[in-house]
């Protein structure tokens, strides 16, 4: 809104400052400061009407040190991160961009299936909350959604790096770049990492079958957007155990995420790093910068010994936004990296429960490849604190974000 304003004012009154709007890079930054004042000065004033409420944490005992005393702390704290990164989205951001759009929608959608799954487990008080089918229609609904709007939508293109181009020196002026860009299209191509062509093409998965599938290739392209949304919500959800975990560790894949739609949004930056030219995608720096300080702005309170946690209210609103951002840069596949701690997490659950179930029946006797899972509570059972497992996995996200932001150039 205030963009919009403020461009007004820019090209009707020649206002001093005006102008500024319009750069990303000066949105970004007033996004992040908002978002950060937001969940720090209005965090706590949710936290202590969510008390006043009692919607307080129902804890199980599963033996762990520590875990009894987190009884009735209160919970449905994403309301803070999902506050925190609308607000100044919907005051900083092209409105009609068709990212900020599909963002928006992905906030309000899983913020929605989480709040309902929260909201019945402290007022029906039903430990199991809302029952997992539902959750699964609602993130293949999101699923569905996204991926017709990055297929269909007529916003949604790319540029790519003619071929025999070479990388040439950088002037002030744009137009020094883009005669090396073919003209925008629309693409089913997405990055592979590490691969010297680090390209790949959804159509290529129905090739065989002739050149008159290649128009169906979208379905294959929309069961994957199906999949990774569903893998890394429900992954963000088994991180947020420990304090802080899934907060700090979001705000490091986030933030690598943020880079490459710098990057990729940036014709320049697309031009020195080889990479493909994704207009519009710019736009999305404001959603992360905002997000980023939502997450930061919650660490204030959800760090040891937590005051509030997140519940599904946030962690299916981070995984489902993390899930869409990839998507929209067009580096899903490289989502086993970057968001490697998320990928840990629902491994050791589904192996545990596998290998439990499997000799079970062939031996009668189950038996545990963890001592308890997902992950991080297995690192508790083995008597480390939570601090210093929560610690130890922000270095691991670090070094994994950092590996991911140099795909850019190892390939």
């Amino acid at each position: 809104m205030l963009y919009y304003l403020f461009e007004y004012l820019d090209k009707h009154y020649q206002l001093s400052g005006a102008g500024l709007f319009q750069y990303i890079s000066f949105r970004s930054a007033l996004a992040f400061v908002i978002s950060l004042l937001i969940s720090t000065i209005f965090g706590r004033r949710i936290i202590d009407k969510l008390s006043r409420l009692q919607i307080g944490e129902t804890v199980r005992d599963l033996g762990l040190e520590g875990q009894i005393q987190k009884a009735g702390t209160p919970t449905m704290g994403g309301l803070i991160i999902i506050l925190a990164t609308v607000l100044p989205v919907l005051l900083l951001a092209k409105l009609d961009n068709v990212y900020i759009i599909i963002l928006l929608v992905t906030t309000f959608w899983m913020g929605l299936i989480g709040f309902i799954d929260d909201y019945i487990k402290v007022f029906k008080k039903n430990k199991e909350g809302l029952k997992g089918r539902f959750k699964i229609i609602g993130q293949v609904g999101l699923g569905i959604f996204v991926g017709l709007m990055l297929y269909f939508s007529p916003q949604v293109v790319v540029k790519e790096q003619l071929p025999n181009q070479p990388i040439v020196e950088v002037q002030n002026q744009l137009s020094t770049t883009t005669g090396l860009f073919g003209d925008e299209h629309k693409s089913l191509k997405t990055t592979i990492p590490f691969v010297k062509n680090n390209e790949f093409d959804y159509t290529d998965l129905v090739s065989w079958m002739g050149d008159d599938a290649e128009k169906y290739a979208w379905i294959g392209f929309m069961l994957v957007v199906v999949f990774i949304i569903t893998a890394v919500s429900n992954g963000a959800n088994l991180t947020d155990g420990i304090d802080g975990l899934a907060a700090g560790s979001s705000a490091i894949i986030v933030l690598a995420l943020g880079v490459f739609a710098w990057v990729s949004g940036n014709i320049i930056f697309a031009n020195y790093l080889n990479v493909m030219y994704i207009p519009n995608s710019g736009e999305m720096t404001i959603f992360i910068s905002a997000f980023v300080g939502g997450l930061v702005g919650f660490l204030w309170y959800n760090t040891y010994p937590a005051q509030v946690f997140m519940g599904d209210t946030g962690s299916l609103t981070i995984g489902g936004i993390i899930a869409v951002l990839a998507f929209a840069v067009r580096k899903e596949l490289l989502i086993p990296i970057l968001a490697g701690i998320f990928l840990a997490e629902n491994l050791s659950v589904m192996l545990q429960v596998s290998y439990f179930k499997f000799t079970k029946k062939k031996y009668g006797k189950g038996v545990r490849i963890f001592l308890m899972s997902p992950l991080h509570h297995h690192y508790q059972k083995r008597g480390y604190h939570e601090s210093k497992i929560v610690t130890r996995f922000w270095i691991i996200g670090i070094m994994l974000a950092v590996l991911s932001i140099l795909t850019l150039k190892v390939r």
